[in-house]
């Protein structure tokens, strides 16, 4: 079987962009949450038999405290925050597995459920669907795999290393070195994409670099290697502080097995649901995926 692992935040704010606003009668914006549910049950039409959803439950995660610029809620349209509870009632009613993230980050149920569907004997392949480089640190060859459903496009470990110049085990020392936008820290100074691929292709971690540039090997030599030595050796600190918020939690406390993602159907409760997104033809659609599902 293959396993598919959903990045819910990612798909809601992807369609709340991307898509026009939907009021609904009672004056709730819903065009996001019937996106997502949607391309969710479009996943179920293609042969999806098991599937779990990662969403932000709240935004905000333990890495706030520990560096005061991390992502937030900030400044989030409140049309797309209030739209979190709608979806997870909503996908939790049609019968996929949903971990709504608090303290943690959707990403660390990812990484999570991927750690645990992936040590299954009965998994063939767990695609990680989400276009997200941090998640790239949880690919294991052609078994773990990362899949970006809008460009069609499979990332295995051969894939990262092509992409990043680093395997996936030293994506967050890569993320640490030249920073992440989307999470809020800024890397630092004078590394860049190609100086931290150069070394950490050498040295694979952060802590495993000499910070004399003299006894680096490779491409970068001499002055360039001394002066990116000097900043990593005065900035160690800091460069291990980045790579904790980029390195994803494995422990979750989420239920993952494959029979955990089995999907078997709507429930009875998915027609309400959809009667408030007023989306009458997500019923429809759903209980044909499942009439499918059952004659498989």
């Amino acid at each position: 079987m293959e396993v598919h692992l959903l990045d819910g935040t990612y798909e809601l704010f992807r369609h709340f962009f991307a898509l026009p606003s939907h009021v609904t009668a009672e004056g709730r914006e819903v065009a996001a949450t019937r996106g997502v549910v949607s391309s969710v049950i479009s996943m179920l039409e293609t042969g999806v038999t098991h599937l779990g959803v990662a969403t932000d439950h709240v935004i905000e995660s333990f890495r706030n405290d520990l560096w005061p610029g991390y992502k937030s809620s900030a400044g989030v349209d409140p049309r797309l925050l209030q739209q979190f509870p709608l979806l997870e009632e909503a996908l939790s009613e049609l019968g996929v597995s949903v971990w709504p993230m608090i303290e943690l980050e959707a990403d660390d149920a990812l990484a999570t459920a991927a750690r645990i569907a992936g040590a299954s004997t009965d998994v063939k392949r767990v695609l990680i669907c989400t276009p997200d480089k941090d998640l790239c640190q949880c690919v294991e060859g052609t078994h773990v795999v990362e899949f970006d459903r809008r460009a069609r496009r499979v990332i295995d470990e051969a894939g990262v290393i092509a992409k990043f110049g680093v395997p996936p085990s030293s994506i967050p020392d890569y993320l640490a070195l030249v920073g992440d936008s989307a999470d809020g820290f800024p890397g630092l100074a004078g590394w860049g994409a190609k100086s931290a691929a150069s070394v950490l292709a050498r040295y694979g971690h952060i802590t495993d670099i000499p910070l004399n540039g003299r006894a680096w090997e490779g491409d970068l030599r001499g002055t360039r290697a001394d002066n990116l030595a000097a900043v990593l050796r005065d900035n160690l600190e800091l460069a291990l502080l980045f790579r904790t918020l980029a390195t994803l939690q494995t422990d979750a406390r989420i239920k993952a097995a494959p029979s955990d993602l089995a999907w078997e159907g709507p429930t009875a409760g998915f027609g309400a649901v959809c009667q408030v997104l007023e989306a009458p033809t997500l019923v429809e659609r759903a209980a044909r995926a499942a009439a499918r599902a059952a004659g498989r």
